[in-house]
């Protein structure tokens, strides 16, 4: 990583500017979206990624945050998908500004998750992504995740990837 940019786990005083960027992000990805209100884990940030069992990385530059990412518990609730029994968190809100992209920072900020993930003994990294989102399906499987179902919804064709994290010898 270049030496302006720095990678730390979301603190307290960061929560207004990371909540900032993310809803951003999300605005531009998914403008429908933005008009459904604040999703439950970006409505209780604190709880979820702080006081949780959920975690959430930034990078800034200069100061300013240029991409995040985080887990949270995977909650089940889609019904062809079993986790049960298994340690499960969901991936979720990887962003990178564009003028970041294509310098494997991405890749880099899900490394650093990895490795909170496997510290804390997770078994199983979950995602959803979808075939509109210009080379996601690719890059995860790159980072080494399987799709595991592809829904047949004709909009969104939501699909599922897991990546099974090495059992500690």
């Amino acid at each position: 990583m270049s030496s302006s940019l720095s990678l730390a786990p979301v603190t307290k005083s960061d929560i207004p500017e990371v909540l900032d960027f993310v809803l951003r992000a999300r605005a531009e990805l998914f403008p429908k979206l933005s008009l459904t209100g604040l999703p439950n884990d970006l409505a209780h940030f604190e709880q979820v990624y702080l006081e949780g069992a959920g975690r959430f990385l930034r990078v800034r530059d200069a100061g300013r945050i240029v991409a995040a990412i985080g887990y949270l518990p995977y909650d089940h609730r889609f019904k062809q998908l079993n986790y049960h029994g298994l340690k499960v968190v969901e991936v979720v809100r990887l962003f990178v500004l564009p003028e970041y992209r294509r310098s494997g920072l991405a890749g880099r900020l899900y490394q650093a998750l990895r490795a909170l993930a496997a510290q804390e003994g997770v078994e199983v990294m979950y995602l959803h992504t979808h075939p509109f989102l210009p080379g996601a399906i690719d890059f995860w499987q790159r980072q080494g995740f399987n799709v595991v179902d592809v829904e047949a919804d004709p909009l969104w064709q939501t699909t599922h990837m897991q990546y099974r994290l090495p059992v500690p010898e």
